[in-house]
């Protein structure tokens, strides 16, 4: 069966080192000094038979003056086209230069879908600055990805990142697919009845063992939201290679499991079917 891994990291030595100081102190805490490669990522996605993996750009300069580059991201898709896809990530807060930013991310650099972080741009997700960058993506035709829910960058906010503020957005702009990441732990019922009522709003498991995912997250995805489910490692942080062994002991119906495993992000992702 294939498998399409919707959500991971580019913590490359490069990316990290390119962090300011105070981010990157803490991303080595993590790491030691074994910061991943792309070797490593691709190994991983080997080792846990994924065939495609989503890696992230992330931009937050306003506010933390931390990014991982978009051409960072670009490098390591065209360095591995067939396995790598890149979400590009924009500052909000940058206007008119983050839209710009954002389409030629897309039209250069075959970016796939856009990543958005409200605790690092301490932003709402339906504050009035971020509807530019959604009526941007559905001129693209590129999903919008959201951090929803808790995070360990210390000093940041957990407002920011409540699952109920996608329920406005995805009223505003239903021509728009957004994807709720994390599936908003703690607030993971908020986050499902969002997704359950909006036909364009998707989750994913990104980030989380899937043992320590809650069962009633897995009862969502064998009924009202089957077809809105997204498997995703967030790697470096949760390998592929736990994701799809714990995955495997998980009582999942088959057709459950490929929706899961790919057949979602084939009709989320532009230009994966």
């Amino acid at each position: 069966m294939q498998i399409i891994d919707t959500h991971a990291q580019l913590w490359t030595a490069e990316a990290i080192m390119s962090m300011p100081e105070k981010m990157r102190n803490g991303y080595v805490r993590v790491f030691g000094e074994n910061l991943p490669t792309l070797e490593d990522t691709i190994a991983d996605m080997d080792a846990a038979g994924v065939s495609r993996s989503v890696i992230v750009a992330v931009d937050a300069e306003t506010r933390w003056d931390y990014r991982v580059a978009n051409e960072l991201v670009a490098e390591a898709v065209r360095a591995n086209p067939d396995r790598l896809i890149g979400f590009a990530s924009v500052d909000p807060h940058k206007g008119k230069t983050a839209r710009k930013e954002l389409r030629r991310a897309v039209e250069e650099d075959d970016m796939r879908g856009l990543k958005i972080l409200p605790h690092l741009t301490e932003c709402y997700v339906n504050d009035p600055v971020m509807y530019p960058l959604y009526e941007e993506a559905q001129e693209l035709g590129i999903p919008v990805l959201f951090h929803m829910g808790t995070q360990f960058h210390t000093g940041t906010r957990l407002k920011f990142c409540r699952p109920i503020d996608v329920d406005d957005i995805a009223v505003d702009m239903p021509e728009v697919k957004f994807i709720i990441a994390h599936f908003g732990w703690p607030w993971y019922e908020e986050a499902l009845a969002v997704v359950h009522r909006n036909i364009n709003v998707y989750f994913n498991i990104a980030g989380w063992a899937p043992k320590r995912v809650p069962e009633f997250v897995y009862s969502y995805m064998k009924g009202p939201v089957k077809e809105k489910a997204l498997l995703g490692s967030d790697y470096p942080l949760v390998s592929r290679q736990r994701v799809v062994s714990e995955l495997a002991e998980v009582d999942l119906p088959e057709d459950v499991r490929e929706r899961l495993y790919y057949k979602n992000a084939l009709e989320v992702i532009p230009g994966l079917g």
